[in-house]
């Protein structure tokens, strides 16, 4: 893989913008000539990117980072409608080397911080001016978590791919951990049967779907434990705890220490 990583100062980043858009199969755009960094991210279909003549093939899951001065045009190629994110980051164009612009962009599985990442920019950007130094600050970080030929970032977070129905569950996970969750539940919003979501948690992730489960919500009672004045049961209930003895057992096994031990350290101001 080529680098596709920006190496742009953070002074250097004008303003970010980012949108979201949804395509007909057959439908195409362009030829424009690109003024910006623009990352562009496939969330379901495929599209044909032409950039000088040069076609490139991207598909759901995967992005491609377009650099300004380049003639640009897009055809949607998959079957169904494509759905895509997209980040626009201008930068002052005296602060750019020649050959940074002028190397020809990569196509590259998306990581899970990168979706992160550009969730965070749609959800906010509403409430921030597009200039000002948060939004300024979050175009940078966009150029930053390119990966580079050894799939890695500048700041050494893995961008290797994940499979899409672990993220699938783990998105799931983080959103309902809350209520009671079944590994049939899991398979389902997963797309996959159970033995295989095991299978695939037990590759990506080491370690089955359920004790994930656990272990995630242990941590955000841990954080509710040292941070809130929640009391003990009540933090169980939120996370999902089946009793507030389940919920101290489990905390012990993970943790090392009960709920109350936890929450004393943290109070007292000792590492835990």
């Amino acid at each position: 893989m080529a680098s596709s990583r920006s190496q742009v100062p953070f002074e250097a980043v004008k303003s970010a913008v980012a949108g979201s858009a949804t395509y007909a199969s057959g439908g195409r755009f362009g030829p424009r000539r690109q003024r910006d960094f623009e990352l562009l991210l496939l969330d379901a279909g495929e599209m044909r990117v032409t950039i000088d003549g040069a076609p490139r093939q991207v598909k759901a899951g995967q992005a491609i980072l377009l650099k300004p001065g380049h003639v640009e045009s897009f055809d949607i190629t998959g079957n169904d409608v494509t759905r895509h994110n997209w980040v626009a980051v201008q930068i002052d164009k005296r602060s750019l080397h020649g050959e940074e612009a002028a190397e020809p962009p990569g196509v590259w599985p998306v990581s899970p911080e990168m979706n992160k990442l550009v969730e965070l920019i749609l959800t906010v950007q509403n409430e921030l001016p597009s200039d000002g130094a948060i939004m300024r600050s979050l175009g940078a970080a966009v150029l930053r978590l390119q990966p580079d030929a050894d799939g890695m970032t500048a700041e050494g977070i893995d961008a290797s791919p994940a499979s899409p129905a672990v993220e699938r569950a783990l998105a799931w996970i983080r959103s309902h951990y809350g209520r009671e969750i079944k590994l049939s539940d899991l398979a389902w919003e997963a797309g996959v049967t159970p033995e295989h979501l095991v299978r695939l948690f037990n590759k990506y992730e080491q370690e089955t779907p359920i004790h994930y489960v656990w272990r995630y919500r242990s941590e955000r009672a841990v954080e509710l434990l040292e941070h809130t004045g929640l009391p003990a049961a009540e933090i169980a209930r939120q996370c999902g705890f089946k009793t507030p003895h389940h919920f101290s057992r489990t905390l012990k096994q993970i943790t090392g220490r009960t709920p109350s031990e936890i929450r004393r350290a943290s109070w007292n101001g000792e590492e835990l």
